[in-house]
């Protein structure tokens, strides 16, 4: 017998003394910290694996817009698509159809934009000219006792400026020749995977599903059915939406240009104010400033404040009647979360960023929502109400194989 040596304390009563050892310290501390510590490491957590996934998102950005793009192009063509086929189309046709009619109607409305402005363009160099006399002999009759001399010298500064700043113009040169072959490539991905979305898509999702555990399958696989009906209506209310703001403000436009003697640029002012209105709440009002601009520059002040009440008259009108009412039971986001979403997009990516924002936004709240309340459960198809699915006579299961 050895004296003096303590023999090893067995394993599982080493684990149990640790244990014990740490609910007493854990006892030390008040509640409200216990309760606001463990919060606090899942939420760093949270906001990490977020943070993760976003810096993932713009790095691979050239490659996750034309595939957002093309989300929503399916979300908008698979609706036709299926409305042929039920009419006896052949898939492939219907299909086929859907995909060239796209990029004709995108292809002529750029087409469209450039034609109009290259007819107006000397009209638009002559108002040009004069808009910019009339400036300069404003200058030289305000109150800041400007010169010949002195704007002639800030010109000549400008174009020194101009001059200096060579080695930076070419560089852009290059980078925007860089960033056409993106746009390109971007452009024939996005084609591509609408093309496959509209053949395949319900076998793509159904891959994604199998990527989770099995248990999970059916949670994710509604979810992912729910978000996709919301997303299908953000598209339609969209498209509804900025056809209103485009016809209101070129409406307009062409009734002040009958006041005035024409406005220049009416089409291709509507179609910018249609493709504006995409990016929600800043789209359509940007696109309205510009129009706005283009009075004052290319008409007088006057037409510039009619021209400026017509397009306060379509925001008010999509403000407070077609967002609330159309565009809120659709997606079922507050406004302000809208607001805010579309600022955060825009400071994290950009126009892509505002343009998603708020697709984004709406199908995983529905998403969320759908997991949380537990209706995988009990509702195995997403597109029905609680009461709709409670009646045998209305449910529709899905088969979701192992």
């Amino acid at each position: 017998m050895t004296f003096g040596r303590r023999r090893p304390v067995p394993a599982p009563i080493a684990a149990l003394e640790a244990t014990a050892a740490k609910h007493q310290a854990d006892a030390t501390l008040p509640v409200g910290i216990r309760i606001a510590g463990a919060w606090s490491w899942r939420a760093l957590v949270i906001a990490a694996v977020i943070t993760l996934f976003i810096y993932l998102v713009i790095t691979l950005r050239e490659i996750v817009v034309p595939f957002m793009v093309a989300i929503l192009l399916a979300a908008l063509l698979v609706p036709l698509v299926k409305f042929l086929m039920r009419n006896r189309w052949p898939k492939w046709l219907a299909v086929a159809l859907a995909e060239i009619g796209i990029i004709a109607v995108v292809a002529g409305l750029v087409v469209l934009v450039v034609l109009q402005v290259r007819s107006g363009f000397p009209e638009l160099q002559k108002q040009s000219i004069e808009a910019y006399a009339n400036f300069k002999q404003y200058l030289l009759a305000s109150p800041l006792h400007l010169t010949e001399s002195d704007i002639n010298g800030y010109l000549g500064q400008a174009g020194a400026a101009l001059q200096k700043d060579s080695r930076a113009l070419v560089s852009g040169a290059v980078t925007f020749g860089a960033t056409a072959g993106h746009v390109l490539a971007g452009m024939l991905l996005t084609l591509f995977a609408t093309l496959f979305m509209l053949i395949d898509g319900k076998g793509i999702w159904t891959w994604v599903v199998r990527l989770f555990p099995k248990k999970a399958r059916l949670a994710v696989d509604g979810s992912g059915r729910a978000g996709w009906v919301t997303l299908t209506n953000f598209v339609r209310v969209q498209i509804f939406v900025a056809f209103v703001d485009a016809v209101g403000i070129g409406l307009g436009a062409w009734i002040i240009g009958l006041f005035f003697g024409g406005f220049p640029l009416v089409i291709p002012i509507t179609i910018a104010v249609f493709l504006g209105s995409f990016i929600p709440v800043v789209g359509a009002l940007f696109s309205g400033v510009l129009a706005i601009f283009i009075a004052l520059v290319y008409l007088n002040p006057v037409a510039a404040l009619l021209m400026l009440a017509v397009v306060i008259a379509v925001q008010q009108i999509e403000g407070h009647v077609l967002q609330p009412f159309i565009m809120g039971t659709a997606v079922k986001v507050h406004p302000l979360a809208v607001v805010f979403a579309v600022a955060a997009g825009g400071f994290l990516a950009g126009i892509p960023g505002a343009l998603f924002a708020v697709p984004v936004v709406a199908t995983l709240n529905v998403m969320v929502k759908y997991v949380a309340s537990g209706h995988s459960r009990t509702i195995t198809d997403p597109t029905l109400t609680p009461t709709q699915a409670a009646r045998p006579a209305a449910r529709t299961r899905v088969e979701m194989n192992a």
